[in-house]
């Protein structure tokens, strides 16, 4: 028996199981772990699995981060905010802007005065094989059972799929799991993609539904509406030049393309649930 201390947290109502690398026994496959964690009838129940861990390359952090089926995730928005918040809050550093290594390259957090916390999301992807996306444009057609989805492919450290509705009744009506299931294990992303569908009620402020990838609907994804702000714009739907609100089912998250340095920043809160302990039998 193994007593794993554990905390609980969520990004707009998008959750997970933080945990310190140290607090680990050795040789625990994490794909297992968070399988058995994030069940939300028989565990904690959580949309991803976080373990926090010194960085190896010049950032003080680095992380894993596991989807609830196992599979591993490059990059989730929602839940860097949470990291950031779990190691600002447990002390393991007073610097309110630091660096974390992560498969889709250094992310950097920063934990504002009102409590947001901001981060760099880095440079959106819109090559096709680095997305990665078997075609060889990112803007392209798809159908699902009886719909017609006109879609743009951006890359954010993992693959968006994102198309954009004409009605917010449209979206209102849309069978998440229908299409985004299928969506996301087309045979056009080789590695599976996030899907996220759109409607834009003015050239500031988006509505947004998203099947993520690795754990199905959730009420909140981080990357996912950067990609959309970053897709919206590049259709001329979305003011560069002005802070996009993005509204996801579990809340507003605000998303920033800079002309300048050509990086996404988002900004959203993150909030603890609870602390607790788990009994694992190994």
């Amino acid at each position: 028996m193994y007593i794993l201390p554990f905390e609980k947290m969520h990004g707009l109502g998008n959750d997970f199981i933080l945990l310190h690398s140290k607090h680990l026994p050795p040789d625990l496959p994490l794909n297992k772990l968070a399988q058995k964690l994030c069940d939300r009838r028989f565990s904690v129940g959580a949309d991803g699995l976080i373990v926090v861990k010194a960085g190896t390359s010049g950032a003080i952090f680095a992380w894993d981060y596991i989807n609830s089926d196992g599979s591993i995730g490059q990059m989730c928005g929602n839940g860097m905010r949470c990291f950031a918040k779990y190691v600002y809050d447990r002390g393991l550093i007073n610097q309110t802007e630091f660096e974390v290594e992560t498969l889709a390259g250094i992310i950097t957090p920063s934990i504002q005065d009102d409590g947001q916390i901001k981060v760099k999301m880095g440079e959106p992807i819109v090559n096709p094989a680095q997305i990665p996306l078997a075609l060889e444009n990112n803007v392209f057609n798809l159908q699902a059972y009886d719909q017609n989805f006109d879609f743009m492919a951006i890359g954010m450290g993992n693959p968006h799929a994102i198309t954009f509705l004409n009605s917010e009744q449209n979206l209102k009506d849309l069978d998440l799991e229908k299409y985004g299931k299928f969506i996301e294990n087309h045979h056009y992303f080789p590695e599976k993609t996030n899907v996220e569908f759109a409607y834009i009620k003015n050239p500031n402020y988006i509505n947004l539904k998203v099947w993520e990838r690795g754990c199905g609907y959730t009420l909140a994804c981080g990357t996912g509406a950067c990609a959309t702000v970053v897709a919206g714009i590049k259709k001329g739907l979305i003011d560069q030049k002005q802070i996009t609100t993005v509204e996801l089912p579990g809340g507003q998250l605000q998303i920033e393309w800079n002309e300048k340095d050509h990086n996404i920043y988002m900004t959203g809160p993150a909030e603890t649930v609870f602390i607790g302990q788990v009994e694992l039998i190994l």
